[in-house]
């Protein structure tokens, strides 16, 4: 949050306009790109505005960065219920 990613991949990381998703993305991937981008390295104009994202990363900001985004789960998603109750008597008849 702190580097904005959210502003052009989203809140969620789903990914907005021109800008691909991140989330649960594969990790190998995923680092890949933010080590080329970290060596000033992108495929095209649009990528090179990620360079200055990742010229400051470490080999382990980068892997945590890639394992929050690979096992991102939406809590709005999530389950918000406890199914594990269980009806006593008949039901109040």
């Amino acid at each position: 949050m702190e580097k904005t990613c959210y502003s052009c991949h989203g809140p969620k990381a789903e990914g907005m306009h021109n800008y691909p998703y991140l989330a649960n993305r594969a990790k190998g991937f995923l680092e890949y790109k933010l080590k080329r981008f970290r060596d000033k390295k992108a495929d095209n104009q649009q990528q090179e505005m990620m360079v200055a994202y990742a010229v400051g990363l470490s080999d382990e900001e980068i892997e945590n960065l890639v394992t929050f985004l690979y096992e991102y789960k939406d809590e709005e998603q999530q389950e918000r219920y406890d199914d594990s109750y269980r009806v006593h008597g008949d039901g109040g008849s």
